[in-house]
């Protein structure tokens, strides 16, 4: 195949042009150069570096240009065409258009709708409307992208439908779980009510025995370890939930064994031993505690590094300090205004009889700026 840059050469240009080749690829003479200032690689073959004579270049020296891509046009990837557009609609058959339906668009082999007894043809009647056709040029992307061209919009009835099951499923398993809640605390209550029976019938030597022993399970079917408290009562005192059969007395929760009222709210308190529960969380260390645990959430609200229940011991410290520190602070005040105004009631003499009566017969007038105007004596 000729070339443009192929013309009539003697043998010495010959020889020279192949030595000069092996001298490049030897790198001891430098590289061809193209047009741009690009070097070529001596090693290329000659096939790929000359320019062929079909190309419009018509330059003599070497270049890769023409092994470039030519088409330089972007092509948009995400363009597609309109789904199911309409455009114009004819009122009557025209002729070239479909025999099925009417529309100018499509032949009837490839009428996608179905087909009709009595084509519009023949019946002139409900022609339909002539698809949008557009031309799309498509990259190497765009041609093999399955979304391309779908709504996203579409996907809101999938989400309703999801959201709709999701909703019917949580209220079914809610119902299903206030069920089971509902029949454990039935057999709880009487569970409890039938091991209670049963402890009263053990040997009182084993109560004797085992009455300051309290034990602790591990693995439970509560999940978790916890402690017996049915040891810690005395047999031969009644308990709580027997003292006061009434309907409308106090109320006993089984699972928890707690009578947070008092059964008997009109004894005489002296002889009353169950005051209920909640007294006991209002009196002795439990105040301390809820003073704490309050104390160490407003700190932490504030910005202290302070926590009840990662550090404990932290929290009781610093909330130890702050007491000392608040009752130092108040003595301060106490003693500040007493050295100030005194101190009436450490005072041993007698009280004058003006202040004892709160009378006089002394008057004093002031003005609105609070001078003292008047002094009269009656």
């Amino acid at each position: 195949m000729a070339t443009a840059s192929v013309g009539f050469k003697s043998r010495e240009d010959r020889r020279k042009q192949n030595e000069l080749e092996e001298a490049r690829k030897a790198g001891l003479a430098p590289p061809e150069v193209d047009k741009d200032g690009k070097v070529i690689n001596p090693h290329t073959p000659q096939f790929l570096s000359k320019v062929p004579w079909y190309t419009k270049s018509n330059s003599e020296n070497p270049s890769l240009e023409h092994q470039k891509n030519w088409k330089t046009e972007t092509v948009s990837t995400k363009t597609y065409y309109q789904r199911c557009a309409k455009i114009d609609q004819a009122e009557k058959y025209c002729k070239g258009a479909c025999q099925s339906c009417g529309a100018m668009t499509h032949d009837v082999k490839t009428c996608m709708d179905r087909p009709r007894k009595v084509g519009a043809k023949y019946t002139d009647k409900n022609i339909a409307p002539d698809e949008k056709i557009e031309s799309i040029i498509l990259d190497y992307d765009g041609k093999r992208d399955r979304w391309n061209g779908y709504d996203p919009s579409n996907y809101r009835f999938v989400m309703d439908l999801f959201d709709a099951k999701e909703a019917a499923r949580k209220k079914y398993l809610k119902e299903q779980h206030l069920k089971k809640l509902e029949e454990k605390n039935n057999n709880d209550a009487t569970s409890d009510r039938e091991e209670e029976d049963d402890d009263l019938r053990v040997d009182e030597v084993k109560l004797d025995k085992d009455f300051a022993k309290v034990t602790k399970r591990v693995r439970t079917t509560d999940g978790g370890s916890t402690g017996t408290v049915r040891n810690l009562r005395i047999r031969e005192d009644t308990a709580k939930y027997l003292v006061n059969l009434d309907v409308n007395s106090a109320y006993y929760d089984p699972k928890s064994r707690s009578m947070r009222e008092d059964p008997l709210p009109d004894a005489d308190p002296n002889d009353n031993f169950c005051l209920g529960d909640n007294q006991y969380r209002k009196s002795g260390q439990t105040l301390e505690f809820k003073q704490l645990n309050t104390y160490s959430c407003e700190a932490f609200e504030k910005g202290q590094d302070m926590h009840m229940q990662a550090a404990p011991s932290q929290a009781e410290l610093v909330y130890k300090r702050v007491k000392v520190a608040k009752e130092n602070q108040k003595s301060q005040r106490k003693d500040a205004i007493m050295a100030k105004y005194g101190n009436a009631a450490a005072t041993k003499d007698d009280i004058p009889m003006e202040l004892l009566l709160g009378q006089s017969e002394r008057q004093v007038e002031y003005d609105r700026a609070g001078r003292r105007l008047i002094k009269r004596v009656h």
